[in-house]
């Protein structure tokens, strides 16, 4: 049975400085300042993303899937940044996290694995296996998706939006992400 975004409950939570919250039509002008900046596109296969015409497209595409996630700071309200529960297209019963970006002043410190953590524990709620898929040329969100812990599964062609490309497949289960957790937390 495929995931339906439109019926599950999605997060809202805050911790370590960060609120994740669904994302509503309301967002589009904080989330298109946030986008802003070409250096967040830089190594992504769409560097014009940071266009506010060219992020219209990305904001309208994220709404109408469902399962996205604004995430802003506590104490300042400021959006930050985003990410997406998704259905993996060739395992129909799997749940998908990606989709993310943040402002470069939460790039290297703890804000994406702060942001993966709320979402990874809402999502073992209802999944063991949480998936991430990573484009070939993305570096950079290769390298913090390895931070998770994730495992590397194979290479695939998937249509994970409105076309078919190559995507880098991990899985993270719910004991490698208890582990995970543990060793962060005692460190």
């Amino acid at each position: 049975m495929a995931v339906d975004l439109t019926s599950w409950k999605l997060p809202r939570v805050a911790r370590d400085g960060l609120r994740l919250e669904p994302l509503k039509r309301a967002h589009e002008a904080d989330l298109t300042d946030a986008a802003s900046d070409p250096r967040i596109w830089a190594g992504h296969p769409v560097k014009v993303r940071y266009k506010p015409d060219v992020f219209k497209g990305y904001f309208e595409f994220l709404l109408s899937g469902g399962g996205t996630v604004v995430v802003s700071e506590n104490d300042t309200g400021r959006v930050v940044g985003c990410s997406r529960y998704y259905p993996v297209p060739d395992i129909p019963d799997a749940i998908g996290i990606g989709f993310t970006f943040l402002v470069r002043d939460h790039w290297g410190g703890p804000s994406n694995f702060t942001l993966k953590s709320m979402m990874l524990d809402h999502a073992f709620q209802t999944f063991d296996t949480v998936w991430f898929h990573v484009d070939p040329s993305n570096f950079r969100s290769q390298a913090a998706t390895a931070k998770i812990g994730v495992s590397y599964q194979y290479d695939d062609q998937l249509a994970l939006g409105p076309r078919i490309s190559s995507w880098k497949c991990y899985t993270i289960t719910r004991a490698q992400w208890a582990e995970k957790k543990e060793k962060v937390l005692s460190i």
